[in-house]
Parts: structure tokens; sequence; C-alpha cells
């Protein structure tokens, strides 16, 4: 079995050969996939009016943070939606390209499921299709780790590919690295674990110019 410390130093190293091209190639994708932007839109629309009752408690506005940013276009995307963001990546070349094309955001080098944030500090938190290269066994580190890093009540946002509820999680050869396709009730059960509850759901089938794997997004928020 591949250790964690294996998994993200292959994983990184990956990204770094390819940072440049995947950045280019990922450049304009938003553009191309309304049904992903409706989801982003759906949770940024609920960790703004999350965030309007906590300061009308009182408190203070927390920040939203990518985990796995890449060459940090959602992170961008995000921003463009109201929320003040962040992003994290295992790559040191995918850092190094968003802090050059986003130089007016926060870029950082971590893992998702060792973050140097401190507990009950974010909003909000998006895994866009970071979560597939991780094995089976290394998932419920990840969602315990985003539950560490929210406040209750955050909302947290994963895209990812989708096998079918009934199908085995299933491996894939990815363009960069292994990756993992999951049964959307699987994932909702480890997140479930982990202290959240689904908020929502979206699947969709893959255009003609995509891998043919249905794509799969989940809100859920953090219960507590």
């Amino acid at each position: 079995m591949t250790r964690p410390s294996d998994y993200r130093t292959t994983t990184a190293a990956a990204y770094d050969s390819v940072a440049e091209l995947y950045a280019e190639m990922a450049r304009d994708e938003l553009s191309t996939v309304p049904f992903e932007r409706s989801m982003i839109s759906v949770f940024a629309e609920f960790t703004r009016s999350f965030q309007a009752e906590r300061k009308q408690s009182g408190g203070e506005a927390g920040l939203v943070a990518e985990l796995g940013c890449g060459p940090g276009r959602v992170t961008a995307h995000l921003r463009d939606l109201g929320l003040d963001t962040f992003g994290i990546d295992l790559s040191p070349v995918m850092i190094d390209l968003a802090t050059k094309t986003y130089p007016d955001l926060r870029f950082e080098v971590g893992s998702m499921d060792d973050l140097d944030i401190p507990d009950a500090s974010l909003d909000g938190a998006v895994a866009w299709y970071s979560i597939i290269h991780a094995p089976a066994d290394e998932l419920p580190r990840f969602f315990a780790e985003f539950s560490r890093v929210l406040v209750p009540g955050g909302y947290l946002l994963l895209g990812f590919f989708e096998a079918g509820d009934g199908n085995p999680i299933t491996p894939f050869d990815h363009r960069v690295t292994t990756a993992y396709a999951w049964p959307i009730g699987e994932l909702v059960d480890l997140a479930g674990e982990a202290g959240f509850a689904e908020v929502g759901r979206m699947t969709r089938e893959p255009n003609d110019d995509e891998r043919r794997l249905r794509r799969g997004h989940l809100l859920m928020r953090l219960t507590g």
C-alpha cells in the first residue's frame, strides 16, 4: 500500500512536470462547463449568506480556501463571486504559476490532508477535482481535515469523477497520475462520518470532448 508521504510526493511531482501545459489547457475551461459554474455559484451564494448571518450576530466573515487549486483559475473565480479566498496546492510549480497569473491573490504550497490552517477558521472550502488522486483508504483523512478547518455551519464543495451508485470505486489512467471515480453515495457517507450533511448534488454526462466519465459535484455543510 502506498504510504501517505509517497502519495503526496508522487502527485506533486506529476503536476510539477505538466504544470504549464495543464494551466494552458485549463485556462478557459470554466467558460465551457455551465453546470459546473452554476454549482460554484450556488456554493458562493450559500457561503455569502452564511457570512452575512455571522456578521448580524456580531461575528466576522472568514476566508474561503480552494484546496488543490492548481493554476488558480477557480480561486480567482471564487474571488470574482465575492468571496475572500486563497489557494493551496501540493505542486510548487502550480503555486508559482498561480501567483504569477493572479498576483492579487494568496497561494501557498500545502497538502489537503495536513493543512497549515487554524481550527474552525474557514467559512468555506472547495476541492475542485482535487480529491480524485487520493486512494480510498486515505480519503477519510481529507474529510477529517476539512472538518477541522471549517467553522460549524461552513460549506464544502467537491468536484470529482462519479462512478455511479452501486459501482465500485474505480481507478483510471488520468492524464497526470492515477485517479479514482467514486460513487456519489459513498462520498456522502464518508463526509457524513466527518460531520458533513449533504445540501445538494449535481451529476452530468461528459461532453463530447471529455473523458467518458460522469462528473459529480457535492455541496455539503459542516454540522454542529
